[in-house]
């Protein structure tokens, strides 16, 4: 038997960075949401292009969202896991359901549909549903890839969607791309949803002081 002060120490366990900045899940969907409210999501970022965008989605988040699903939706819900079981089964990126903010900012957030951590690099996994035939992947979805890249300190994203046609699906799997990171493309959303956070930090200023009566 070697002495004891030959023997070699065990190896620190160190947790990923990522997971130490998970504010939510969306198993837990009061939380998930009012977490949510509370900063600029991938889904918010999704649609900023425009300066009326910008507005757009001011607005949407001033006075909250009236949407709470169509059919489409609820088929996507519904497909989900059959699709992320798909993903980890061939990609090995497990589904993830946490809400996590970004390292410099604890507003700007993201809920990736999967997660993958290996000893080179963080991947992701989006999933989405469609009725229509993809000729190119929705600028919004790039947006939305981009945005979660960011929030998570992620290389590349596994976009992956599958077609159907009056909500059954169309192939026997679905299609997959991978997403490289663009530091270019995030530097611009970061800025836009600063604007949007900045304006909406105006608008609640601007209520504050109507409501009791202070302010210039």
């Amino acid at each position: 038997m070697l002495p004891l002060w030959d023997e070699p120490a065990p190896a620190a366990v160190t947790a990923p960075p990522h997971t130490t900045r998970i504010l939510a899940r969306s198993s837990d969907r009061v939380a998930w949401l009012r977490a949510r409210s509370r900063g600029i999501t991938a889904t918010d970022v999704a649609k900023l292009a425009t300066e009326r965008s910008v507005r757009a989605v001011v607005d949407d988040k001033w006075h909250g969202s009236r949407f709470s699903g169509n059919p489409f939706t609820d088929h996507g819900r519904r497909r989900e896991p059959e699709i992320a079981a798909w993903v980890q089964a061939n990609f090995g990126i497990a589904p993830s359901d946490a809400l996590f903010h970004a390292e410099a900012s604890r507003v700007h957030l993201a809920t990736p549909d999967g997660i993958a951590v290996t000893s080179a690099r963080l991947e992701l996994a989006e999933i989405k549903t469609t009725s229509s035939p993809w000729r190119s992947i929705p600028r919004g979805y790039l947006r939305q890839v981009w945005w979660q890249q960011y929030v998570l300190g992620a290389e590349r994203t596994l976009l992956v969607w599958e077609q159907h046609r009056d909500f059954v699906p169309v192939d026997a799997e679905p299609c997959h791309r991978w997403i490289d990171r663009d530091d270019n493309e995030i530097h611009m959303l970061v800025q836009l949803a600063d604007r949007v956070l900045s304006a909406l930090a105006e608008r609640a200023d601007a209520s504050r002081a109507a409501r009791y009566g202070y302010g210039g």
